[in-house]
């Protein structure tokens, strides 16, 4: 147990001093997470073999499962947020069907490259694998540029909209991986499932919003019962560890296996939350500031699990160079014609594409489902190496584009330390 804290704390102070740095060259806070954890991780520190002092391996990595799965509700939790009824009446239809498009364009796109490239080098890839690649190249992944957002007090239609795209992003990825991946296991095994391929996924997405909101309802109700913030605080706080704990839960009815997306549940309690509580405003900014240092563990752990063995084979790094180019154009090119579609301004269909880059959980997830296939282990590895590219550049990648489009305002100079300090008040309300 002691070495547990010794990690974390390691984590936290090794994360915020880096951040520091990356502060120096301009670069997002999250990237430095990454870096500081790729430094404390298995492949550096963690091989020194210091008690306490960084991860010795993967696997020691993996004990620290629950606190990223907490991370990700909140996350999850607070993009809900976005989706209050002011803004779906006005971005509603637009952030559906960029949502949509945007996912199809980069499945198809990563597909044919794929493909092709199976049939230059058969060796090299299979069909099935070229298929289940094409469906995880969808999913885009919503913590990073969350934190770009709030780290930098991002605000304007692009914003509002990317947010709400990345939440879309992991129903559409979903039911786009669950069909791949079934395509992709008939053509290996002879016979299609179609339970697996059409009703688990609808059945996944059905049970997560419907346990979201009425977890949401729930959390508005309890709240009612208590007028003290911290209380209140604790309540939200409360509500989102059980929404994540209900989400892992599985079960099967019948033929039926059925599970439910951790994405999918907090940010439908977030959504319906934000809708009924006339206060939530000011809860979801006290929930922002008591998770800060969840967050950055949950970046530096996420930078320690990149696994830097991938870059050793030369196929994984083919295959992947191929991926990371396809999908980037499928991406950037679906959210043009999505944008153009819905008639989004120019300088959202210049640059929302680009933000809609960085991926991490939700792909890995998804590649370790494809590990069953018989060419599953270069799925993985691929994925691997993709994450390992897009984490690393994916939020300086948004910031230049959230600035482009005249969404983020130089930051000022103010100081913690001075906010709380007699005379210092003018300087806190200039720069808030």
């Amino acid at each position: 147990m002691e070495y547990v804290l010794i990690r974390i704390a390691a984590c936290l102070v090794g994360g915020l001093i880096l951040s520091r740095l990356a502060k120096k060259a301009n670069l997002p806070a999250v990237t430095a997470y990454l870096v500081a954890g790729l430094l404390l991780g298995p492949f550096c520190l963690g091989r020194v073999g210091i008690p306490g002092i960084g991860f010795s391996s993967l696997e020691q990595v993996e004990t620290m499962k629950i606190i990223t799965q907490v991370a990700l509700g909140f996350i999850a939790f607070t993009i809900g947020n976005e989706f209050r009824l002011s803004q779906l009446k006005t971005m509603g239809k637009q952030a559906v069907t960029v949502g949509i498009l945007q996912a199809v364009v980069t499945t198809v796109l990563v597909d044919v490259a794929l493909i092709v490239l199976h049939f230059i080098a058969p060796q090299v890839i299979s069909i099935p694998s070229a298929i289940t690649l094409g469906a995880i190249a969808a999913a885009t992944a919503p913590a990073a540029t969350l934190m770009v957002v709030k780290q930098y007090k991002a605000n304007g239609p692009m914003t509002k909209l990317l947010l709400m795209v990345v939440a879309i992003d992991d129903a559409v990825g979903l039911v786009l991986f669950s069909v791949s991946y079934g395509v992709a296991s008939a053509l290996e095994q002879g016979s299609l499932n179609w339970i697996g391929v059409v009703v688990e996924p609808l059945v996944e997405i059905v049970l997560s919003l419907a346990l979201g909101t009425v977890a949401g309802f729930a959390m508005d109700r309890v709240e009612e019962y208590f007028y003290s913030r911290s209380k209140r605080l604790t309540i939200s706080v409360a509500f989102v560890l059980l929404t994540v704990g209900l989400s892992s839960v599985e079960f099967h009815v019948g033929p039926v296996h059925c599970g439910f997306s951790l994405l999918l549940v907090c940010m439908m309690t977030g959504t319906v939350f934000c809708n009924v509580c006339d206060t939530s405003m000011e809860l979801m900014d006290r929930v922002d500031g008591w998770t800060a240092p969840l967050n950055v563990l949950f970046f530096v752990l996420s930078g320690a699990e990149l696994n830097l063995e991938v870059l050793s084979n030369p196929l994984v790094l083919l295959v992947g160079v191929v991926y990371i180019i396809f999908r980037s154009a499928g991406k950037i090119s679906g959210s043009y014609i999505s944008c153009a579609m819905t008639n989004c301004s120019e300088t959202i269909k210049k640059h929302l594409g680009i933000t809609l880059l960085p991926q991490a959980g939700v792909a890995l997830g998804m590649a370790l489902t494809a590990t069953n296939l018989a060419d599953g282990v270069m799925v993985r590895n691929v994925v691997l190496f993709s994450v390992l590219v897009y984490e690393l550049v994916g939020p300086t990648l948004t910031k230049r584009s959230l600035m482009a489009a005249g969404e983020i305002n130089p930051e000022g100079r103010t100081s913690a330390r001075k906010q709380n300090v007699p005379g210092h008040h003018w300087l806190w309300s200039k720069h808030s």
